[in-house]
């Protein structure tokens, strides 16, 4: 019996050793195997490479169920994610009796680790609200905004804060705006490029929260000449100061949030070029483990939005993940500019010049040039200029050249893809359920 103590020592030592001092998880919401694809299509096709995301070792297939429906939400997997529990769909930080649970993030704080929490959309929205709020429901703002406050996280940066300032939807504790409750507790509050900018001037803050404005970033597609911090250059910042407050290690968790909003909206292109910047971020956070060994990233999806599909029967087997190229602005921002010529009475000629820079669609081109329209897609697009549904028709016609088709405008119950890298990745694979997650990562703790 004697003999075996030293061996049991050796192998806790080696386990210790190979603990990951950081973690990154990116989630990419409403991220799962399809756009994982369609994003690698178009990125080999247009740019020549594949995505950072896929080309991580280890994968694993996740199950994203919650605990009420097959189809989860995004507060449910949050809290699955983050907290290692299966939550009903709605619910953040609590179990189905309602019981606060603890995420990863907030077990890393009570660890002495560092903990920043980082997303493309509102900061008080579902997913990043699933590692440090406790509340029967996402649509509880103001009271998740105060669970940011109190969390004592190190960094938050992303969207505004939805409710900032409301007495409504049943508070019981109203402490006025939260941007300066925040304030008052240890935080550097600031927004826009100018604050965002000044942040790096010494002495750096103890505790950041940054916002770029009081809604999402725009979408990746629409960002053209606009300077708000991106999601590549908020990892970079919050990896750096994460990692420059002391050496014990931190927890950083990246959204690229507005991929579920663009499947919701059944729109390929804007989808995947949120797709390309979460990559692009996740690309941020390879060259800092490579750098830093002892850093484990890890990407996945909380849940399939849209039911992407890799086909459409107009194509037949083909698939022209390229031509979505052409497209230059969210059909969102395409809908604001053709109604507002509408309002001024402006012809259809305008509004194809605007087809043209918008979508690449063609009116007058060579007939085998794949965007150039047929007369009856043009004869429709007018008819739905007078609807006032040229935004959607222009968006179909878009995608059917492309050959992406879609099922739903919802979630959906298809398994998320998680791919790993750094120590102790190889435990990310197989088949995992999503809480399992949670469970990995505390375990280092």
């Amino acid at each position: 019996m004697k003999a075996i103590v030293p061996i049991l020592l050796l192998f806790g030592t080696v386990a210790l050793a190979d603990t990951p001092r950081n973690v990154v998880l990116f989630i990419g919401d409403g991220m799962s195997t399809p756009q994982r694809i369609v994003a690698e299509e178009f990125s080999r096709k247009v740019y020549g490479e594949a995505l950072a995301m896929n080309a991580l070792p280890f994968h694993a297939t996740t199950f994203t169920y919650s605990r009420s429906s097959l189809v989860t939400d995004s507060a449910a997997a949050a809290t699955a994610i983050a907290c290692g529990e299966k939550a009903t769909n709605g619910a953040v930080g609590v179990d189905a009796d309602g019981k606060r649970l603890t995420s990863c993030a907030e077990a890393a704080r009570d660890t002495g680790r560092n903990v920043g929490i980082v997303t493309s959309v509102t900061i008080n929205h579902a997913t990043p609200a699933g590692f440090y709020a406790h509340q029967q429901s996402r649509s509880m703002l103001y009271q998740i905004g105060l669970d940011l406050v109190r969390s004592r996280f190190d960094l938050f940066l992303g969207g505004g804060l939805d409710d900032a300032n409301s007495k409504t939807n049943g508070v019981a504790e109203y402490v006025g705006d939260l941007y300066e409750y925040a304030a008052t507790n240890g935080y550097c509050v600031a927004s826009g490029r100018k604050e965002f900018n000044e942040l790096f001037k010494a002495p750096m803050p103890n505790r950041i929260w940054w916002r770029s404005g009081e809604k999402a970033l725009p979408y990746a597609i629409d960002a053209q000449g606009d300077d708000t911090p991106r999601l590549p250059e908020l990892t970079r910042f919050a990896l750096d100061f994460l990692n420059s407050k002391d050496d014990n290690g931190f927890f950083l968790m990246v959204e690229g949030g507005r991929v579920d909003w663009a499947g919701h909206a059944n729109e390929a292109a804007t989808n995947l070029r949120d797709m390309l910047e979460l990559d692009n971020a996740v690309k941020v956070a390879l060259k800092f483990q490579k750098e830093h060994p002892d850093t484990l990233v890890i990407v996945t999806g909380d849940h399939e939005t849209g039911g992407m599909s890799l086909g459409f029967a107009g194509t037949g087997y083909a698939f022209y993940m390229e031509r979505l190229a052409t497209q230059t602005c969210s059909t969102e921002k395409f809908r604001e500019r053709y109604l507002a010529l509408k309002d001024k009475g402006a012809p259809f000629e305008e509004i194809a010049a605007l087809l043209t820079e918008c979508y690449g669609f063609r009116f007058d081109g060579d007939k085998g040039d794949p965007m150039t329209l047929t007369d009856s897609e043009i004869q429709s697009l007018k008819q739905n200029y007078n609807h006032g549904t040229l935004d959607d028709k222009a968006r179909r016609l878009m995608q059917e050249r492309a050959g992406v088709g879609w099922t739903s405008g919802a979630h959906t119950g298809l398994p998320a893809l998680t791919t790993s890298i750094g120590p102790c990745a190889e435990r990310f694979l197989g088949l995992l359920d999503n809480t399992d997650i949670a469970r990995i990562i505390k375990s280092f703790w």
